[in-house]
């Protein structure tokens, strides 16, 4: 695998040279400063990557591998007539990603949200701090602060009455928390979403349900898939999550049916994923190692963490990078004998790129402002863990 860390550019509090000294040879970001829709210029791309090489002389080279993410506009998502311009618009980011030599592009298809979290500074047993989805939490949001009209219908009466008993003993900072923590926008984004307009944003999916926006997604990688293969990009969708429907939206991505009917849409190499085992793994129906043996060609891009189920299986915490519900060592053993598959075959592409995802908050990084889950040191614990396991496994495959 080539190791790279997220970067979300020079607003980032974890700068190049920490992700140097991490072991990294690959940086993964975007152009966060573009609105979502607007065409990303050559002129900008070569900036972000200038900035990112400009210490290539004197230190370990880096460079821009991967952009995560090359936002897909919500128009597209709901199949507005706006989309075809739009769709427009990404083509020809593509092709300027191309043309400065940037060949792997992540995007998601999650209608409003990006992933969905209730807290972000979980205390763990070792006084770290982690990410936690929390069902009650999230229905005590959906259902009595921003009042949706339809959430009692998702919410089973014994989780409408607990989330109500705990928003009566909970504070004004708590419920501000809370709701700040819900409506967090896309990853590196400063904004959030506003809990007064918020409602509007889920009455323009009224009436679209799962099949509609499979066939919205299906419609969009139809169309952008063979400017893909023409430029030589390669597209990776990353997994919902968490891998299920939320605040009445729904969610295509979740599973291998999911993956394989996305895969189907358009039966192209370039048309791939970001195998995402954080994500997939919440739902103990996803078989990992099974998934990258059957979609072994398509995975462009690694996300390599791993999720907790906790008694309530519909709760979950990010865990350690070796822990949790994931075998992260049957996980690396598929994707080593991924990639010597693709060197037998003679791929360009054999070596996957791949970030440790969502590092728990350690050590000095406690006392720091840092983007949730993408922490310095959490990550760097991390990708050690991971770079270690992947060493054994190549060392006992060549015994």
């Amino acid at each position: 695998m080539i190791h790279t860390m997220r970067w979300f550019g020079p607003k980032d509090p974890v700068s190049l040279m920490d992700i140097r000294q991490a072991g990294c040879t690959g940086v993964v970001t975007a152009l966060h400063q573009i609105p979502v829709g607007e065409v990303w210029s050559v002129e900008a791309i070569e900036e972000r990557k200038k900035l990112i090489e400009a210490g290539n002389d004197k230190f370990v080279p880096l460079q821009w591998l991967v952009v995560e993410s090359l936002p897909v506009h919500e128009d597209i998502k709901k199949g507005l007539p706006s989309r075809n311009q739009l769709i427009e618009n990404y083509k020809t980011s593509l092709r300027n990603l191309a043309q400065c030599g940037i060949y792997t592009v992540c995007y998601n298809f999650m209608p409003v949200l990006d992933w969905s979290r209730t807290n972000l500074t979980y205390e763990m047993p070792d006084g770290g701090k982690a990410l936690r989805f929390v069902w009650e939490d999230f229905a005590l949001f959906d259902l009595y602060i921003l009042k949706r009209p339809e959430a009692p219908q998702d919410y089973t009466e014994e989780v409408q009455a607990s989330a109500l008993t705990k928003l009566n003993h909970m504070s004004d900072d708590e419920i501000a928390t809370l709701t700040n923590t819900v409506l967090l926008g896309l990853p590196g984004s400063e904004e959030a979403f506003n809990l007064n307009t918020f409602q509007g944003l889920l009455n323009n999916y009224k009436h679209i349900g799962d099949t509609e926006l499979r066939a919205n997604l299906y419609y969009f990688i139809q169309q952008i898939a063979p400017v893909a293969e023409e430029v030589g990009i390669n597209l990776c969708i990353h997994p919902d999550d968490p891998p299920k429907p939320l605040l009445g939206l729904p969610r295509v991505v979740s599973t291998e049916s999911d993956l394989k009917q996305l895969m189907a849409a358009y039966d192209i190499t370039n048309n791939g994923i970001t195998f995402c085992t954080g994500s997939l793994g919440i739902r103990e129906d996803n078989d990992l190692a099974g998934m990258i043996e059957r979609f072994g060609d398509r995975i462009h891009f690694l996300h390599l963490r791993t999720t907790k189920r906790e008694n309530n299986p519909l709760n979950f915490h990010e865990a350690a990078h070796l822990d949790g519900d994931v075998d992260m060592y049957e996980v690396v053993k598929a994707i080593v004998a991924e990639t010597r598959k693709r060197q037998a075959a003679g791929r360009a592409d054999w070596n996957i790129p791949m970030r440790p995802d969502h590092g728990h908050q350690i050590l000095d990084d406690l006392h720091k402002k840092t983007y949730p889950g993408y922490s310095a040191i959490g990550r760097l614990k991390g990708l050690a863990e991971l770079r270690g396991l992947e060493m054994a496994i190549e060392k006992a495959n060549s015994i």
